[in-house]
């Protein structure tokens, strides 16, 4: 919409001078004219958008909750900017593309725009492609390469010209990571990584048969973890477990499902000596390749005697062991 049509006076005025001196600025009026417009031509209150510099930096998730919203309008704003009265009533997001200043909003609208309609089905004609693009699980994209295989003495990687399916996508997987650990490690913190890391396993050390199992099962399926195993240390306490939950992986030692190629991790939930914090932990699994163990108990001190690495998780202290699992699980493998 072309925001001449609102303005004022015979000259169709949109600006004036800021008070206490300065540049030019977008006038409240004229404005609300126009989100007024766009209200009544789409039958609801859009969702207002503002790119300027002191908004938040957009990001993926941004344009996420953009896609979802029903009716989006964008201010393109000019000069010194728009009126903060105006910001403060009626902008829902304030967004800023970057540390750099533009002549307009009219150049981050079509960005924002372009960003929202490739979440729209039917416009990328592969929605998988979709879905593997940079940041969409905040992580970077793998290389990408096409013919011819040699260019200029550099040759295409072996595994992809190899036609081994399984290893293309292990090899993929593998270069994502690496990537994104060496550009941008600062997207790891949010980053789903359940896809880029081997097979998930969640052990738990039981000292009684009062671990929720069937809570415990839904909480590890949910993240790709599998079945549970529960970890009895007495043959009574093995056979009460199995009793209860016949399909439940019941061992009598954690060493019975890790092998010299599986990071152990044992969750506290508290900060104990040498433990990490989430995101470190996070990317220790990130930069391993075989499986992963994630070990808990029902109390932390038992898990001492045990190698491998420990992590904590802050606030999870007292509750119920289910939901320790699911928060660390949610702050390990970055659910997005």
């Amino acid at each position: 919409m072309n925001l001449r049509d609102f303005g004022r006076g015979n000259y169709r005025q949109l600006d004036d001078y800021a008070f206490g001196s300065g540049g030019m600025v977008l006038a409240a009026p004229q404005l609300k004219d126009a989100i007024d417009s766009v209200a009544r031509e789409s039958g609801t209150k859009p969702y207002v958008v503002y790119p300027s510099p002191q908004g938040a930096l957009i990001s993926q998730e941004t344009i996420e909750t953009l896609a979802l919203q029903d009716n989006v309008a964008i201010i393109c704003g000019h000069y010194e900017g728009i009126d903060e009265r105006f910001t403060e009533r009626y902008v829902d997001l304030e967004v800023s593309v970057g540390d750099f200043v533009l002549t307009g909003g009219e150049i981050p609208a079509m960005l924002i725009v372009d960003a929202m309609s490739r979440l729209v089905p039917g416009v990328v004609g592969k929605s998988r492609a979709v879905i593997e693009d940079s940041f969409y699980r905040g992580m970077l994209d793998n290389p990408n390469y096409t013919r011819p295989a040699m260019w200029e003495g550099l040759t295409v990687p072996e595994v992809l010209t190899g036609g081994n399916a399984q290893e293309i996508s292990r090899w993929r997987r593998r270069e994502a990571v690496r990537r994104t650990l060496t550009r941008r490690p600062d997207l790891v913190s949010r980053a789903s990584v359940r896809e880029y890391v081997s097979g998930v396993k969640v052990a738990v050390i039981a000292e009684d048969d009062a671990v929720n199992l069937a809570e415990l099962a839904e909480v590890c399926g949910a993240y790709g973890a599998g079945r549970p195993y529960i970890v009895a240390g007495t043959h009574e306490l093995r056979a009460a477990m199995k009793g209860m939950y016949p399909e439940a992986k019941v061992v009598g030692h954690v060493s019975k499902i890790i092998d010299d190629d599986t990071l152990t991790v044992k969750v506290s939930a508290t900060a104990r000596v040498n433990a990490m914090q989430s995101l470190e932990v996070k990317r220790k699994c990130l930069e391993h390749e075989g499986d992963i163990v994630f070990v808990f108990a029902q109390d932390d001190d038992v898990l001492d005697g045990l190698g491998g690495i420990t992590g904590y998780v802050a606030d999870s202290e007292g509750l119920p062991l289910s939901v320790r699992i699911g928060i660390s699980l949610d702050r390990f493998l970055g659910k997005r």
